[in-house]
């Protein structure tokens, strides 16, 4: 067949292709941005969907619906009914979980749905909310709608603080790998119209068994993700000194087999760029040094104790001494194995340069 007749059915189908596309007009549907769920005293579940309204000149107006059902799957459907224009989750951008809800019913089944729904993008940002999950989103927060607000209060933390990544892709990733255990954001509301990061939800067989305070969260980042762009702060004797610019990697290493140990190796450098003393000298740089040294040390290998006493392991320490064990067992590894393997944690610390001293 010539060139110009291959041209010519190749643009013959993909025209006619284009043509079996269903089609949505926007001022037709209700493109919903957010989703929470919250668990009742009648063993119910309470969906609260967030449409924006976009007005001209005006900031979204944040419209809410709710439904109420005993099958998860079908609380759309009673949405549905309360609302003029065909739903449609193309745009969803978050999915919130009471820790009501997430510690007594569960939310697997409810994350199964979206991981179904072809809409929904493997981006999808979940967390737990102290509290409602329905209050949480009547709020107005920032001038581009309650859900991408919630979004990027997210993706911002994710990429220059303490929260370690998440999302829809990654806490399925976790829940199906074999050896570890899924993690997601908990967030709260702090005022009629502010939200913060509250902490880090653990699950283990799709609930809520075990929550990561704030202040431990820079300890649980540095062993299942990496800082691009952190921050700390460290405490020694002559003043606090401010560790900006993290940067960190880690990596895992089987360093015995008989009783097993593993050893997580941890590597961070920044800068001090505040610091409270009278003056940041050399050696007195060297003390901060040892300090977050030190403190990386203790405060992760508390992390990981406390994991193996709730028998989770978000840290993915299991799947690491699988792909090092042949004919591995899972069942005993988590009945037997995990609870007495030794778990070491050697930090090694770099700071760059010195910068502004209070």
């Amino acid at each position: 067949m010539k060139p110009i007749y291959k041209l010519f059915w190749f643009l013959f189908l993909f025209l006619f292709l284009c043509g079996c596309v269903r089609k949505e007009v926007l001022d037709d549907i209700s493109l919903i941005e957010g989703i929470g769920f919250d668990y009742t005293d009648r063993k119910t579940i309470v969906g609260t969907v967030l449409v924006p309204v976009y007005l001209p000149d005006q900031v979204p107006k944040n419209i809410i619906y709710t439904g109420e059902s005993i099958i998860k799957k079908t609380i759309l459907q009673e949405i549905q009914r309360k609302v003029a224009d065909p739903i449609v989750t193309g745009s969803l951008e978050v999915v919130l979980f009471s820790r009501d809800l997430a510690e007594k019913e569960g939310i697997l089944d409810l994350v199964d749905a979206f991981q179904r729904d072809p809409g929904v993008g493997t981006g999808l940002q979940l967390a737990v909310v102290d509290g409602e999950a329905k209050e949480f989103l009547k709020g107005e927060y920032g001038i581009r709608g309650n859900a991408i607000y919630i979004s990027n209060l997210f993706e911002h933390n994710y990429k220059k603080e303490n929260l370690p990544n998440s999302n829809l892709q990654l806490f399925l990733s976790d829940f199906y790998q074999e050896g570890k255990t899924p993690y997601i954001p908990e967030v709260k509301k702090t005022g009629k119209n502010q939200i913060e990061i509250s902490g880090i939800s653990l699950f283990k067989y799709g609930k809520m068994v075990e929550f990561i305070k704030p202040e431990k969260m820079f300890y649980f980042k540095l062993m299942v993700d990496k800082f691009s762009e952190g921050m700390h702060r460290v405490k020694v004797d002559k003043g606090d000194a401010a560790v900006r610019s993290i940067h960190s990697r880690h990596h895992f290493k089987l360093t015995k087999r008989n009783p097993l140990e593993v050893t997580i190796y941890i590597k961070t450098n920044g800068v001090i760029n505040e610091f409270t003393g009278q003056a940041l000298t050399p050696q007195t740089i060297q003390t901060v040094r040892k300090q977050f040294k030190k403190n990386i040390e203790q405060e992760c290998h508390k992390l990981v104790q406390q994991f193996k006493e709730k028998n989770i392991d978000p840290i993915g320490i299991g799947h690491f001494v699988k792909s090092q064990t042949r004919n591995f067992d899972l069942k005993n590894w988590w009945e037997n194995q995990y609870k007495d393997i030794t778990v070491k944690v050697e930090a090694e610390v770099e700071i760059t340069e010195a910068g502004v001293i209070e």
